[in-house]
């Protein structure tokens, strides 16, 4: 639970309360697993893009199995495994939810792919298709070791997408590698931009992610072709883009947003249906990964937000319920 917004190992703190009931059209889960994202982290420090009411129970994404069933709901069963990324208050033993936000989970996925499946790799996914690339084209990312960015080199990669995966130290790249993941280049080391460079074989970059903020920013935008797109889909260190007026400029770029949960609400049943399928069948064939760097109990969550914004951690922190 949170009383006030700050800095989550400080005010995330353990909580009772009374066991929730579901409405009509709603659904209590037992949570199983829940990941910690940098979004929950902004929610907690009161900095994304809307503030819950305090006090609050963080978590945004998770699998559980369905509890209790309100009014009308008919398409779920007791004890059915299910998934969603549009929890509100998932870091807890039970959870109510939308029985509409809910995803059965297939069998072939384990508890620990399936609670970070939908967030992350969903959001990663819908940008890619929204960049509308063909193949041989090439983009740039930062944060490229994160988990937005192993999925959507992963992803470009089947679609013969060419990336450049820019990562802050060098000792990042040999956690890129092991992900299977080409063209990784540091940018804490001198002439980074021609390595980057490089790594296109001078194909022109039409796309440029940046999900750190800052002066990052501007250094994914300096590697951009003429006519190309910056598209903030993050902010690491929740500073102001810091962009060069001439790049922008000279190179006629244009700069956009980008944010999942808009987008989700945009997407039609079908089209999330045939996305998440996708999703699910790289993870159980093994092509797309979802490694776990840590599982911590409810009553641990301060320790698990500290190891949550460790660097060169292996993988998603999880929270564990009942």
């Amino acid at each position: 639970m949170i009383d006030r917004f700050g800095e989550p190992a400080e005010v995330v703190h353990a909580g009772e309360r009374l066991l929730p009931t579901p409405g009509p059209g709603e659904v209590r889960v037992r949570m199983r697993l829940s990941p910690i994202h940098n979004h929950d982290l902004a929610i907690v420090r009161g900095v994304y893009g809307y503030r819950p009411a305090l006090p609050a129970v963080p978590g945004t994404e998770a699998v559980g199995t369905v509890d209790a069933l309100g009014d009308g709901v008919q398409d779920l069963k007791q004890g059915q495994r299910v998934a969603t990324a549009a929890a509100q208050s998932a870091w807890a033993d039970y959870f109510l939810s939308p029985a509409a936000k809910l995803v059965p989970v297939p069998d072939a996925l384990s508890d620990e792919a399936a609670c970070q499946l939908l967030a992350m790799p969903l959001s990663a996914l819908m940008l890619l298709e929204d960049m509308k690339l063909q193949s041989g084209q090439w983009i740039v990312q930062d944060a490229a070791n994160g988990a937005v960015g192993k999925v959507l080199a992963t992803l470009a990669a089947a679609r013969g997408i060419g990336v450049v995966n820019l990562v802050r130290r060098e000792a990042a790249l040999a956690d890129l590698a092991a992900a299977g993941i080409a063209n990784g280049v540091a940018t804490d080391t001198p002439g980074w931009q021609e390595r980057a460079k490089a790594a296109a074989g001078g194909t022109p970059i039409v796309r440029a992610i940046d999900s750190i903020g800052g002066e990052a920013a501007g250094q994914v935008l300096s590697l951009l072709a003429e006519n190309g797109e910056l598209i903030s889909f993050g902010s690491l260190t929740f500073k102001p883009l810091v962009i060069n007026g001439g790049d922008l400029i000279f190179k006629q770029a244009v700069v956009r947003g980008f944010w999942g949960s808009k987008r989700l609400a945009a997407t039609a049943p079908t089209e999330l249906a045939r996305m998440i399928g996708e999703l699910a069948r790289q993870v159980a064939s093994g092509a797309l990964k979802l490694p776990v760097g840590g599982v911590f109990g409810l009553a641990d969550a301060a320790a698990a937000m500290t190891a949550a914004e460790q660097t060169g951690r292996a993988g998603k922190i999880l929270l564990k319920g009942a």
